[in-house]
């Protein structure tokens, strides 16, 4: 029943993932459903100390994803995203998911810039030898500054390698 709950959470992650790609947005009701899937599962494990300390680290998560939130460092989404697989994964393995979700979101970062520059510099090149209005210079740099790092996609990266790399096969 557990490998049951890790796969269905498996398959939520990557459909979260992509679909923060394509429309930066998270939807609560897939959240929500990762949220359950922890809960399900520390109702499987028979363990209340260590689901007690999941909800402590899940009710600690949730705080600083808010207080990033609020100061605008990441998303509404992201910081609802990240408290659910908390409870997914447990807190044996949350230090690790945090580690793992902060390469991937660097990775992905590093990717997005680079792409941006890339782009820059492609429309640099193909664009018409002229002299461009004040209008089209502001309006370039509006667009590269409004560039934004699917976060979703590190969290639902992190939380899979995570559930993967430690769930135990049998019990």
């Amino acid at each position: 029943m557990r490998t049951a709950v890790v796969v269905v959470a498996i398959g939520i992650l990557a459909i979260i993932a992509y679909g923060d790609v394509h429309t930066r947005r998270i939807p609560n009701v897939l959240t929500g459903v990762i949220a359950m899937l922890g809960l399900i599962r520390m109702l499987l494990v028979h363990d209340p100390v260590a689901a007690g300390h999941t909800l402590a680290a899940g009710a600690a998560v949730i705080t600083a994803a808010f207080l990033l939130f609020w100061r605008g460092a990441i998303g509404g989404g992201d910081a609802k995203l990240v408290a659910a697989v908390a409870l997914l994964i447990g807190y044996q393995n949350l230090l690790s998911f945090l580690f793992l979700m902060s390469l991937c979101g660097g990775a992905l970062a590093i990717v997005i810039l680079a792409r941006d520059k890339l782009r820059q510099r492609f429309w640099r090149v193909s664009r018409p030898a002229r002299i461009s209005s004040a209008t089209e210079a502001t309006g370039c740099i509006a667009s590269a500054a409004r560039s934004t790092v699917p976060y979703g996609v590190a969290i639902a990266a992190a939380g899979v390698i995570t559930l993967i790399l430690r769930t135990p096969l049998t019990r």
